[in-house]
């Protein structure tokens, strides 16, 4: 009888430690929730800087994450987190993150739709000889630097885990970074190849192939049409 009023109160217990919002160990991370209320040692929900539906806020620097790759995102929040990446902003969240739930987040966006605002039209798109889209697409080759579709894919779709997409992307995330790499406050890039290219773009060179690639439409599965 003591061993069964033991079990009904660990049962009681145990129910009402799942209505304060407790999980047991290796319980699978909501990440969904993650998203959209946070967790309860300090992280803010994501969506509040990078929109409900993943899109990001483009006035304000904050990049798209809806559709990225989710190695690609992973190895993101693992460098904000150890200090490989520097930004104030994500340090903290992505410490606060544990290691399964930087996995769960990473695959809750790379699973998430294109957002719809983002299949613009191109009538703003600058033209294909502008000097934007002739750094995007053939490069300097004067000064060593290839074109960023050939390493990012056509129109800047995002090739893989280490060459993310641009397209969908604001102009101002893709000059602040840009911008980062050139002055060695960002060098978490495979072989250092964003140093030695952004070094050779002046401050028009960076806003010129921002604004190109800002312009680019995407499609539901996330390339340019």
């Amino acid at each position: 009888m003591r061993m069964a009023g033991c079990v009904t109160r660990f049962a009681g217990m145990f129910a009402f430690a799942l209505l304060l919002g407790w999980s047991p160990p290796g319980a699978a991370v909501d990440a969904s929730t993650l998203a959209t209320r946070g967790n309860d040692h300090g992280v803010a929900p994501c969506a509040s800087c990078h929109g409900a539906d993943g899109a990001g806020q483009a006035a304000a620097g904050f990049p798209r994450l809806a559709g990225l790759n989710s190695a690609y995102l992973r190895k993101q929040l693992d460098d904000f987190a150890s200090g490989a990446r520097e930004n104030a902003v994500m340090k903290p969240i992505a410490t606060a993150l544990d290691a399964d739930e930087r996995k769960a987040i990473s695959d809750y966006y790379a699973k998430l739709p294109i957002p719809p605002a983002l299949a613009r039209s191109t009538s703003k798109s600058p033209k294909a000889d502008s000097p934007g889209a002739l750094l995007a697409t053939r490069g300097r080759w004067s000064q060593q630097v290839p074109g960023c579709d050939q390493c990012h894919g056509p129109g800047g779709i995002g090739v893989g885990e280490h060459f993310p997409p641009l397209a969908g992307q604001s102009d101002v995330y893709i000059r602040n970074q840009l911008k980062a790499w050139k002055q060695g406050t960002r060098h978490n890039d495979p072989l250092d190849l964003m140093k030695h290219l952004s070094a050779a773009l002046d401050d028009s060179d960076i806003d010129a192939v921002s604004a190109w690639f800002a312009a680019q439409p995407l499609n539901a599965e996330g390339a340019t049409p």
